[in-house]
C-alpha cells in the first residue's frame, strides 16, 4: 500500500473534501463533467494520473463517458460485477441518470453518488445552486443524505458510503452547488485509519458475493407480469426501514473516532421554542447562526436540521421537535409549480400527522406549519432574511406559503426584511472582498491567500467566490473571512475591512465601495499614477473614500505584469499588495509564503513561469502607492452612460430591466418586471460595453490590403469592415480613417476597418491573422495592438459614426471571405472568452444567411455566450 492519508486540518473546498473520501473508497470512478460537480471528477482524474492509491493500495480506474446517461449505465454495469464505484453529477446530468437509479435501487445495489445540488433548466438555464435536481429523484429509491457545510460534506461522504454497503440501499449524498461545493473552508481531514474502521468488511464481502458471475449464473432485470410485480416492489421495505437506525449507529461510531457528533434530525436553539424552523443544506447554517443571535436577545427560537431526507423518519423527526412549538417554518430551496407545497414542507406536514396518530406526538400538538421558498438559483439567503421571517411570524403576517429574498409584487407572498440587520462581528475575524475579472487570476490567487493565512497563522478560514455565468470576462467577487474561531457563514460579506478592486473599469459601472467598512482599506488597480488618480475617479467614489476614512492604495498591476512577462495575469501582484497592506502576516514572511505557493502552483508549468511570478512579487511593492485625497479638489460627477450605439432608441424594457441588470442591481427587480415565460428581447448586448481589453487593435489604412480577414476571425464582431459612397464621409469625426476602395464594380467608394474599443476583448487574433506587413518597418502590420485607454474616446466616436454608414447592397457582395465580412453580423459582442474558436462561425452564419437563419441551442458554452442575461448577442438588421 502507498503511504496512508493522515488526519489533520485542511483548507480546501467541499468538492475536494468529498473527492478525497470518494477516491479512497472506490475502485472505479465513472465521470462526465458538469458544473458545479466537475472539480470532483477532475481531482480524481488528476490523482489517478499521479498514481495515488485508494484504501486498498490500488489506483482507481477513471472512465469518462460521453454523457451522464452513459455514466449511469456504466456505473450500473460495474456495480453488477461487484466493483466499488462512485460518480459525481448535478442538474440535467442527474436527471439523465434517473432511469438507471430506479434500477440500481430496485436491485438493492449499494453505491454512493455525490451531487452538488443545482437548478434545473425551466424558463431559463441556471448553472447555480438549489435543490431542484435532487428533489426530482425522490421516487428513485435512493436514500438522500444532505450535508450543510464543507466539514459535513467531507464526513458524510464516508458515512453515506459505509451505510450504503451495510444497508444495501444506494445513497445520493448532496450538498449545495457553489454555496457549499465551491466554498473553501477549514476542516478536519479523515485519515485512512478511520475510513478503514468505518467500513464493514462483512458488508463489502457480501456485496462482492452478490456480483454477477458466470460460475454462479443468475438473472436480474426480468420482465414481470401483474401477478408478482406488486409483491416484488414491496419486498424492499425492510431494507429502507433499517436505514435510519443504521445511519445513526454509524454516526455514533464516527463520533467516537473523531469527536464530531451528528444526528439525522438535529435540534438546536431554545428547548422551549415556540417558533421552530426546519431546513436542510447550507441554509440551515444561516438559520442557526441567526436564531442563536436572536435568542441571545431574548427570543425563543429553534431549528430542526434535516440530514436524512429519504427515507424520512416521522418518528425521529418528531422526537426532536419541542412540544412547545406553535409555529413551524419549513424552508425549501426548490419550487414545484402546482404542488400543494414544496417537498420538505409536504413531508413535515405528513410526518406530524402520522406522529400524532402513532403516538409519537401528543394528539393536541397542532402547530401552524408554513412553507417558504428561498435561494433558488443561488439567490442569496442572509441572516436579514431569516430575521424577516421571524418578524413576520411574530406579527401574525407570515403566509402559509411564502418566498423570501425577492419582491413578489404579483402574488404578494414575499416576506419583507430589514437589509441593515447583520450578525454581530466575531472578535478577531477579518473579512475582505476582491473584485476581479474572470480569467485574470483573482480567484486563484485568493484561494492561495486563504490557504496561506490558514496555514501560516493557524486561523480558521473561509472563501467563497461569486461568479458571473460568463466566467472568463465576467466579474468575480471573492469573499474571504478568517479568524480564531470556526467560520459558519454561508452568506455573503456585508461589511469588509479590505476591498480590492482589480479592474479599474468596475468603478465606472458598480458601487465597489458599497460594502466597505469604516476605517478599512481600499486597494485599486489603476492605469494612473498617485498624482493623477484623483482626477480619474468619480466624485461619489472619492466622497465615499473620505467619508469612510479608508486607507487608499493604488498600483498599475498590468504595467508590472507586462514588465515581468506575465501579460494580463495580475493575480500574484494583487495578492502581494494585499499581504503588504493588510499586515495579516509580517511582510517578509508573507512574501516567502507567496513564493512557496507559486512554486507549488506553477512548478509543473516550468521554471520560467515560476521565475516570472517571482519577478512580479519583487517588483510589486516598488509600484504600490498610498494616496492621500484632497477634499478641496473633488471632481464633477460623471453622467452614467451605458450605450454609445446609435442604431436604435433604448426601449422601456431596456431602461427598466436590462440597464439595472447591467449595473448589478438585478436583486432589486420585482417579479412583475420579468417576462412571464422566459422570453427576452434580442439586440441588447450593444448596451453592455464591458471595456475589458487592456489593448485593442488600431488600423493603419496605408498598409491595409483590404482582405477582411481581421473581421472574419474576430470572435466578438468587434472589428468591422465596410465600403460606402465617398459622400457618406461628409460629417465624419476628425480622426475617422478611410481609404479608396479597391473595386472595379464599386468605383468612387471608400473603405474602412473600424474597431469597437469598448466591446473588444483584446485577444489579438485580428493582428495575428493580418497578412499586410510594412516593407520598411520590420514586424509592423496593418493592425497593431495599442493601450485601450489611449484610444477609447476617439475610437468610440469613430465606431458610432461607422454604424451610421450605409450597408453595401447585398447584390454587390460575393460569398467569399472578403464579401462575407461586408455583411452585417447579426451576432456581436458575445460573452465568449477572448479568442474563442466557436463564435466566429456563429457570427459568419448570421452574415451568410442573415434573417433566414434559425438556431436551436442545447447547452454548454453556446448557452452562456449566446443567451446569458442581462444581454444577448443575437441582434437585428436595419429592417428589424
Amino acid at each position: 500500500m502507498a503511504e496512508e492519508v493522515e488526519s489533520g486540518r485542511q483548507i480546501t473546498d467541499a468538492n475536494e473534501a468529498v473527492a478525497s473520501v470518494a477516491f479512497r473508497l472506490a475502485e472505479m470512478v465513472v465521470i462526465y463533467p458538469i458544473t458545479p460537480s466537475s472539480p470532483m471528477a477532475e481531482f480524481c482524474d488528476e490523482w489517478a494520473a499521479a498514481g495515488k492509491t485508494n484504501l486498498w493500495g490500488e489506483t482507481p480506474s477513471i472512465t469518462e463517458m460521453q454523457s451522464e446517461a452513459g455514466v449511469a449505465g456504466a456505473v450500473h454495469g460495474a456495480l453488477q460485477c461487484g466493483s466499488l464505484v462512485t460518480t459525481f453529477t448535478a442538474s440535467q446530468g442527474l436527471l439523465l441518470m434517473i432511469p438507471n437509479m430506479y434500477k440500481i435501487a430496485g436491485q438493492l445495489i449499494p453505491f454512493c453518488m455525490h451531487v452538488t445540488a443545482r437548478s434545473i433548466a425551466t424558463h431559463a438555464l441556471s448553472i447555480f445552486g438549489d435543490h431542484s435536481d435532487v428533489m426530482a429523484c425522490r421516487g428513485t429509491g435512493f436514500a438522500m443524505f444532505v450535508s450543510n457545510s464543507v466539514q459535513e460534506a467531507h464526513d458524510f461522504a464516508l458515512l453515506a458510503t459505509a451505510v450504503s454497503y451495510e444497508s444495501r440501499v444506494p445513497f445520493l449524498h448532496f450538498f449545495d452547488g457553489f454555496r457549499t461545493s465551491h466554498e473553501v473552508n477549514s476542516y478536519d481531514l479523515i485519515g485512512d485509519e478511520i475510513l478503514e474502521k468505518m467500513l464493514s468488511p462483512l458488508a463489502l464481502e457480501a456485496f462482492r458475493l452478490r456480483a454477477l458471475n458466470p460460475d454462479m449464473p443468475v438473472i436480474r432485470g426480468t420482465a414481470q407480469n401483474p401477478d408478482v410485480f406488486f409483491q416484488g416492489r414491496e419486498r424492499v421495505n425492510e431494507f429502507y426501514n433499517a436505514v435510519p437506525a443504521l445511519l445513526q449507529k454509524s454516526m455514533d461510531r464516527f463520533a467516537a473516532l473523531t469527536g464530531r457528533r451528528y444526528k439525522l434530525y438535529e435540534y438546536v436553539g431554545d428547548s422551549n421554542a415556540e417558533v421552530v424552523f426546519v431546513a436542510m443544506g447550507s441554509g440551515a447554517e444561516t438559520v442557526e447562526e441567526t436564531i442563536m443571535d436572536l435568542n441571545g436577545r431574548g427570543a425563543r427560537l429553534g431549528l430542526l436540521k434535516v440530514r436524512l431526507y429519504r427515507p424520512f423518519s416521522a418518528e425521529l423527526f418528531s422526537a426532536n421537535l419541542p412540544r412547545t412549538t406553535q409555529t413551524l417554518i419549513v424552508l425549501d430551496r426548490t419550487k414545484e409549480p402546482g404542488s400543494l407545497g414544496e417537498p420538505l414542507y409536504l413531508d413535515v406536514v405528513g410526518a406530524i400527522a402520522e406522529a400524532r396518530t402513532d403516538g409519537f406526538l401528543p394528539a393536541n400538538f397542532l402547530p401552524a406549519v408554513h412553507g417558504g421558498r428561498y435561494g433558488l438559483g443561488s439567490k442569496e439567503f442572509s441572516p436579514a432574511m431569516v430575521k424577516g421571517i421571524v418578524d413576520a411570524a411574530a406579527s401574525g403576517k407570515l403566509r402559509r406559503h411564502f418566498t423570501v429574498g425577492i419582491n413578489d409584487d404579483i402574488t404578494h407572498i414575499s416576506v419583507p426584511y430589514d437589509e441593515s440587520y447583520s450578525l454581530p462581528a466575531v472578535d478577531g475575524e477579518f473579512s475582505a472582498l476582491f473584485y476581479g475579472l474572470g480569467a485574470d487570476g483573482t480567484v486563484g490567487a485568493n484561494k492561495n491567500t486563504i490557504k496561506i493565512i490558514g496555514h501560516e497563522t493557524g486561523n480558521f478560514a473561509q472563501a467563497y467566490f461569486v461568479y458571473d455565468s460568463k466566467k472568463s470576462g465576467g466579474m468575480t467577487v471573492s469573499h474571504l473571512r478568517f479568524g480564531p474561531k470556526p467560520i459558519r457563514a454561508p452568506y455573503l460579506i456585508e461589511k469588509a475591512q479590505f476591498i480590492g478592486c482589480h479592474q479599474f473599469e468596475f468603478l465606472k459601472k458598480f458601487d465597489i465601495l458599497e460594502r466597505a467598512a469604516s476605517g478599512g482599506v481600499f486597494l485599486l488597480n489603476a492605469p494612473h499614477g498617485p498624482e493623477e488618480i484623483q482626477r480619474h475617479l468619480r466624485r461619489s467614489c472619492l466622497e465615499k473614500i473620505l467619508k469612510l476614512n479608508l486607507q487608499f492604495y493604488i498600483i498599475d498591476a498590468y504595467k508590472v505584469a507586462t514588465a515581468s512577462g506575465m501579460e494580463r495575469r495580475i493575480n500574484t501582484i494583487m495578492q502581494t499588495c494585499f499581504f503588504a497592506i493588510s499586515g495579516i502576516l509580517p511582510r517578509e514572511r508573507a512574501i516567502a509564503a507567496i513564493k512557496k505557493s507559486i512554486e507549488k502552483t506553477y512548478a509543473k508549468k516550468g521554471q520560467a513561469v515560476v521565475d516570472k511570478n517571482f519577478a512580479c512579487v519583487d517588483q510589486t511593492l516598488a509600484n504600490l502607492h498610498r494616496v492621500t485625497l484632497d477634499p478641496s479638489q473633488l471632481s464633477e460627477e460623471e453622467p452614467s452612460s451605458c450605450c454609445h450605439c446609435c442604431r436604435c432608441p433604448m426601449s422601456q424594457f431596456v431602461k427598466d430591466v436590462t440597464i439595472p441588470l447591467l449595473k448589478g442591481c438585478g436583486e432589486t427587480l420585482p417579479v412583475s418586471a420579468l417576462p412571464v415565460d422566459g422570453t427576452w428581447p434580442t439586440d441588447t448586448v450593444k448596451y453592455e460595453k464591458r471595456n475589458i481589453a487592456q489593448e485593442v487593435p488600431q488600423w493603419d489604412s496605408e498598409l491595409c490590403i483590404q482582405c477582411n480577414r481581421c473581421a472574419l476571425v474576430c470572435p466578438h464582431a468587434a472589428i468591422r469592415a465596410k465600403f460606402y459612397p465617398a459622400e457618406s464621409l461628409e460629417n465624419a469625426p476628425e480622426h475617422f480613417q478611410s481609404v479608396e476602395f479597391r473595386s472595379r464594380e464599386n468605383p468612387g467608394c471608400r473603405y474602412s476597418v473600424q474597431v469597437s474599443p469598448e466591446d473588444c476583448t483584446g485577444c489579438g487574433l485580428c493582428v495575428e491573422v493580418c497578412p499586410a506587413r510594412s516593407r520598411n518597418e520590420g514586424g509592423k502590420k496593418a493592425l497593431s495592438l495599442v493601450p485601450r485607454t489611449d484610444v477609447v474616446d476617439v475610437e468610440r466616436e469613430n465606431f458610432k459614426f461607422f454604424g451610421q454608414l450605409p450597408q453595401p447592397p447585398l447584390e454587390k457582395l460575393s460569398n467569399d471571405v472578403k464579401g462575407s465580412q461586408f455583411r452585417q453580423p447579426l451576432f456581436e459582442f458575445s460573452g465568449a472568452c477572448a479568442g474563442c474558436g466557436e463564435t466566429p462561425y456563429v457570427k459568419l452564419l448570421t452574415q451568410l444567411f442573415g434573417d433566414h437563419l434559425i438556431i436551436a441551442n442545447a447547452t454548454g458554452c453556446s448557452s452562456i455566450y449566446g443567451g446569458n442575461l442581462p444581454t444577448t448577442p443575437y441582434c437585428k438588421n436595419l429592417e428589424g
